[in-house]
């Protein structure tokens, strides 16, 4: 299976709670942070929906 990374480029203040929550169940807290995911149906949905926050690679 292969795998992303995300890294959060802007910042989750102001957004809607459902996309914050969405960032966070990401594993994002801090601009810059990175985090690694099997890509899954699941993790994609969640990528889509912030993807204006986003910056995606894969591994």
């Amino acid at each position: 299976m292969s795998k992303i990374k995300v890294t959060l480029v802007k910042g989750i203040n102001g957004r809607k709670p459902n996309h914050v929550a969405t960032v966070k169940s990401l594993g994002l807290r801090k601009i810059s942070q990175s985090a690694v995911h099997n890509k899954t149906a699941d993790i994609e949905g969640k990528i889509k929906l912030v993807s204006y926050l986003l910056k995606v690679e894969e591994v």
